[in-house]
């Protein structure tokens, strides 16, 4: 069983890392602001673009469909990964590594099936949902 004074001298380093983290990043900052350049010309608040001069507004509005899309990427690249990871060792895991691949592969089938009949995979058409409420642009 330890002792208080063991886990004090076990656990006192990491203090002293903090400490010295601290100090390190606030003699960077520090030497930063002394030493960095001051200048405030026309052209530092702009924005470079390989020097091509900006137009219009960076405030670009994207449909909710794109983000739709970029989240069905994420999760079934991720998906992906893990199926061919459970596809390298499937001789090893034997007839259960098996039927949890299928099933989990019938899960992500299944969320898929879902999204699609949802409409969320449509772009051009207005989902089935809002079809049937009257919103849809086409009867």
């Amino acid at each position: 069983m330890s002792t208080p004074a063991t886990e004090l001298q076990v656990l006192w380093p990491l203090p002293i890392y903090f400490v010295i983290a601290l100090v390190l990043v606030a003699v960077m900052v520090g030497l930063s602001y002394l030493l960095g350049e001051r200048h405030w010309e026309h052209a530092t608040g702009e924005p470079y673009e390989g020097g091509i001069v900006s137009t219009g507004t960076s405030r670009v509005r994207l449909s909710a469909k794109f983000y739709l899309v970029a989240m069905f990427f994420v999760i079934f690249d991720l998906e992906a990964a893990f199926i061919f990871s459970w596809a390298i060792v499937v001789d090893e895991m034997g007839w259960v590594g098996y039927g949890e691949g299928v099933l989990f592969i019938a899960i992500v089938a299944a969320a898929l099936i879902y999204l699609w009949r949802a409409g969320a995979l449509d772009w051009g058409r207005a989902s089935p949902r809002a079809k049937e409420d009257g919103r849809g642009a086409r009867s």
